[in-house]
């Protein structure tokens, strides 16, 4: 328990903010900063996966749903290797590693996120989008005024729960070497010789990351709970 503590006090700098400011930004700063970033860019897109997902047009709907399900069959870690070394043959030079996870993250967790909002979409009365266009409002203003803040809020719970599963997704980033909390670690373990020690650190802080996560998403629920309860 001892070496514990002394891991924390002498390598707290390390497992926070990795090597910066001699190097990159890293450990749990860089962690955090990839999982929020990843979930707002892919916010948007799965919103358009879940609109495209649940409109009257084969021609959205088809496309949506192979990009979903092919997505969601593919290991994060192929998806990781595939950007890794495809988009810069693309594009013609190199992206740094951080990029690289961010745009995997986006359009792998986009998959996951359209089906939560398209879940939340469909689980609301046929009445609320009939009555809109009773009201005189078209498809895309119904979607707009009435089906979407009302799914989006249904579904909030379970975003926010996801965003658990995005966080812990980030320590893959190490394989191909951003300098986030799983790699601070394994750095700390090769300075101090203290395996056990060391991971035991990061994996407490990803419960509690976790659990707090979690628990925002308990309480969300549970407000909504009682709102409709009124």
């Amino acid at each position: 328990m001892f070496d514990l503590f002394k891991i924390v006090h002498d390598n707290w700098p390390l497992f926070l903010i990795g090597q910066y400011p001699h190097g990159p930004l890293g450990g749990l700063a860089s962690t955090l900063i990839l999982a929020a970033s990843a979930l707002v860019l892919a916010f948007p897109l799965g919103l358009l996966l879940a609109l495209a997902r649940v409109s009257p047009w084969r021609w959205l709907r088809y496309p949506a749903t192979v990009w979903v399900y092919v997505l969601r069959g593919i290991p994060l870690l192929m998806v990781i290797f595939w950007t890794y070394f495809l988009v810069p043959l693309l594009i013609g030079h190199n992206i740094t590693g951080f990029t690289t996870m961010l745009c995997t993250l986006v359009v792998y967790q986009s998959a996951y996120l359209g089906e939560i909002i398209r879940g939340g979409i469909q689980a609301l009365p046929g009445g609320q989008y009939e009555g809109a266009r009773a009201l005189g409002l078209g498809y895309v203003r119904s979607l707009r005024y009435v089906v979407l803040p009302q799914g989006v809020r249904n579904c909030l719970p379970s975003l926010i729960n996801h965003s658990v599963l995005l966080f812990k997704n980030t320590s893959l980033a190490m394989a191909i070497g951003v300098v986030e909390l799983t790699y601070a670690t394994r750095e700390v373990e090769n300075y101090t010789f203290r395996t056990f020690e060391s991971y035991l650190v990061a994996t407490v802080v990803y419960l509690a990351f976790s659990l707090m996560l979690m628990g925002a998403g308990a309480l969300v629920a549970r407000h909504f709970s009682k709102a409709l309860a009124r």
